[in-house]
C-alpha cells in the first residue's frame, strides 16, 4: 500500500497539486498579466532546481545500476539478454509514442498559446554520423558544462560497465560509493518534489495570466494521446514480445502480476513496488531467484518503457505547440535521446518530469515559452505517471519471464 494514502487529503500529493493548479488558474485569470509577473518566478525556480539535479542523478543512478550486476561469464550471458531486452521493449515503446503524436498531433490544437511568440531555433546534427560523434565526448567535463547529457549517460554507462568488470574487492567498494550517491540523489528528488505544487502554482499562475486559458485547449489531446501510446505498448507491444521472445500466454502473466500493477499504479514508483515485484514473479510466474533477484532490480533502475514513451510525446508536443515541425533527423535525435535518458530516470515519483530536460535540449526546446508548456504538463502529470509506472514494472516483469525461459526455465507461467 502507498504509505502516503494513510494521509488526511491534504497532505497527499496529487491532491497538493489539483489545489495548486486551481488556484494558480483563478490567481492567473484574476491578476492578469501583473500577477504573472509576480508570482510567475516561483515556477522559473521550481523548474531550475530541477535542472539542477540531472547531471548528478543520471550519473549515479546509471553507473550504479549497470556496476551493480557483476561479472563472470553467466553473468555476463545473464546482463547481455536483460540489456537487450530493455533496450528493445523501451525503443518499441518510443517508436508507439511517435507513431501516435504524429498521427494525433495534440500540440495543433495550443497554436493559440504561441502565436506572438518567436520560435525557438531548432538545432540538430547535419547527419547521423555527427549526432554519434555528438554523443561521444572529448571532454566529459566540458560536455557536463554544456550540457550534453548524452554524452554523459554514454559515458555513465561505459563506466558501470567497466566497474562491474573489476575483481570482487574493488568493484565493491565503488559500487558502493555509486550506490550511496544513488540513494543521496533519490532522497533529494523526492525533497524536491515536495516543492512541486508551489511550481506548478506559479508556472499556471503565469500561463494563465498571460494567455487565459486558450493554451489548455491541447492538454486534452495530449492526454489522449498519451495515455493512447502506453495503452497499445501494455496490451499489444509487450503481450506480443511475451508470446513471441518466450512462448509465454500474455492472458495468463497479465493474471500472475495483477497485485505489483495495482501497487504501481497506486505508488507511482518502480522503487517501492520492487518487492512485491520479486515476490509474484517468483511465486505466481514461476521464474527462479536467480532471474528475479537479477532482472527485475535493474529493470526497476534502467527499464522506464512508459517513461521513455512520455518523453517522447511530450517533448514532440511541445514542439508542436510551437509550431516547429521537426524533421525525421530531428525525431530520430528525440528518439535517441528518450531512451538513453530513459535509462537514467530514478525509480521513484515523478522523475520523467526531471528526464524530459534531457529530451528537449537534445533539439534546443528551451525558454519561457517551454517552461510554461512543461509547467502545464506538470500539473496534470499525477493520474499519467500512475499509468505510466504501472507499464514500466509490467515490462520488467515480462522480461524476468522471457529470459528465465531463454535460460531454460520451463515452468513460467505454466498455470
Amino acid at each position: 500500500m502507498d504509505a502516503s494514502s494513510s494521509r488526511p487529503w491534504y497532505r497527499q500529493l496529487h491532491w497538493q497539486i489539483l489545489v495548486a493548479m486551481v488556484a494558480g488558474g483563478i490567481a492567473g485569470l484574476l491578476g492578469g498579466p501583473v500577477m504573472a509577473a509576480r508570482v510567475g518566478w516561483l515556477g522559473t525556480l521550481f523548474l531550475e532546481l530541477l535542472r539542477m539535479i540531472i547531471l548528478p542523478l543520471i550519473f549515479t543512478s546509471i553507473v550504479s545500476g549497470v556496476s551493480s550486476v557483476g561479472g563472470g561469464r553467466n553473468l555476463g550471458r545473464l546482463f547481455s539478454k536483460t540489456l537487450g531486452y530493455y533496450v528493445l521493449s523501451s525503443f518499441l515503446a518510443i517508436l508507439a509514442g511517435l507513431a501516435v503524436v504524429n498521427l494525433i498531433r495534440p500540440g495543433a490544437g495550443g497554436a493559440a498559446f504561441t502565436e506572438d511568440v518567436p520560435l525557438p531555433e531548432i538545432s540538430t546534427p547535419s547527419s547521423p554520423v555527427d549526432l554519434l560523434l555528438d554523443i561521444v565526448p572529448d571532454n566529459l567535463v566540458a560536455a557536463a558544462a554544456e550540457p550534453n547529457y548524452l554524452a554523459v549517460i554514454l559515458f555513465s554507462i561505459l563506466l558501470g560497465m567497466s566497474i562491474a568488470a573489476l575483481p570482487e574487492e574493488p568493484r565493491s567498494r565503488l559500487v558502493g560509493i555509486f550506490e550511496a550517491g544513488f540513494q543521496a540523489m533519490m532522497k533529494l528528488t523526492a525533497g524536491l518534489i515536495i516543492f512541486l505544487p508551489i511550481g506548478v502554482f506559479g508556472l499556471i499562475a503565469r500561463l494563465v495570466g498571460e494567455t487565459g486559458f486558450s493554451s489548455f485547449k491541447a492538454l486534452g489531446l495530449y492526454i489522449l494521446t498519451l495515455a493512447t501510446g502506453l495503452t497499445f505498448h501494455l496490451f499489444v507491444t509487450l503481450p506480443l514480445l511475451l508470446v513471441v521472445l518466450g512462448r509465454i500466454r500474455p492472458r495468463i502473466h497479465f493474471r500472475n502480476m495483477a497485485e505489483p500493477l495495482m501497487m504501481a499504479f497506486s505508488t507511482s514508483s518502480s522503487a517501492a513496488t520492487l518487492p512485491l515485484t520479486i515476490r509474484n514473479v517468483e511465486e505466481k510466474a514461476g521464474v527462479s531467484n536467480r532471474i528475479s533477484s537479477f532482472v527485475l532490480p535493474m529493470g526497476a533502475t534502467v527499464n522506464m518503457d512508459g517513461t521513455a514513451l512520455f518523453e517522447c510525446v511530450g517533448a514532440l508536443f511541445i514542439a508542436q505547440t510551437l509550431g516547429a515541425d521537426l524533421s525525421l533527423l530531428q525525431q530520430l535525435i528525440v528518439v535517441v535521446t528518450a531512451l538513453l535518458a530513459s535509462i537514467g530516470a530514478a525509480a521513484v515519483p515523478s522523475a520523467g518530469l526531471v528526464i524530459i530536460f534531457i529530451v528537449l535540449d537534445a533539439v534546443n526546446l528551451r525558454g519561457p515559452e517551454v517552461d510554461a508548456l512543461v509547467g502545464a504538463m506538470l500539473a496534470i502529470d499525477r493520474p499519467l505517471d500512475m499509468y505510466r509506472t504501472a507499464v514500466n514494472v509490467f515490462s520488467d516483469t515480462c522480461g524476468a519471464a522471457i529470459i528465465a525461459k531463454s535460460e531454460g526455465e520451463t515452468n513460467v507461467d505454466a498455470a
